[in-house]
């Protein structure tokens, strides 16, 4: 059985928050294909709104404090990512932006990526497609076709209705199938690592003669 991870990125600011809500189904859709599949799958859940002073921190001093450290290489070291923000003012709020901001260039390279987002209204879904897939194309993810936008008539007590719940299974297969293509994910990049040898960063590429 093949070990998979996965991180659940959260943006939601109210608490209880239906973009958590969305963003849990979707992980629990996600694991139970995964797991259907042969995998045994570890869910991570970065909930921002838990870490909303350390991002601004790192955002003024270029360094991540601890425990937002250890959500950052949750995040950039998982096989898949679920990020689900709320929609304000017809794109993602600044929270959502600010941790993507953060995280270290080139960290979500070819990095499987399902998008969802919550609204008061069904049409800022269309934020989804001009805002947030835009936003994980910039940093070189894979973004999965089914995005997912969950409105208030979207949920009957806290569950999905059906026409969300058929988005989701969707949605959850397409991360599995780009999840599944891949090795897995050998945990975050060291930034500090060096990709070429000493030789090579002074100049003489091949030659090992010492004179």
């Amino acid at each position: 059985m093949t070990h998979r991870t996965l991180a659940v990125v959260s943006a939601g600011l109210s608490q209880p928050s239906s973009t958590r809500l969305l963003a849990d189904q979707l992980a629990g859709a996600t694991r139970d294909e995964l797991a259907r599949r042969g995998h045994e799958v570890d869910v991570r859940v970065v909930d921002l709104r838990q870490y909303a002073h350390d991002v601004v921190n790192n955002m003024l001093t270029g360094f991540p404090p601890t425990t937002l450290r250890e959500a950052i290489d949750a995040v950039t070291g998982a096989d898949g990512i679920i990020a689900v923000t709320p929609i304000f003012s017809a794109s993602y709020n600044g929270l959502f932006k600010s941790f993507f901001d953060v995280l270290d260039a080139g960290s979500l390279v070819d990095r499987p990526v399902l998008i969802g987002a919550t609204g008061g209204t069904a049409r800022h879904s269309l934020a989804l497609e001009h805002a947030v897939r835009p936003m994980f194309s910039y940093l070189r993810a894979v973004v999965v076709p089914t995005a997912v936008f969950a409105a208030p008539e979207d949920w009957s007590d806290g569950t999905a209705d059906g026409a969300l719940r058929g988005r989701i299974r969707r949605a959850a297969g397409e991360l599995a199938d780009q999840i599944e293509r891949r090795p897995p994910a050998s945990g975050p990049a060291d930034p500090f690592a060096l990709t070429t040898d000493f030789l090579q960063m002074l100049g003489r590429g091949g030659d090992t003669t010492v004179s």
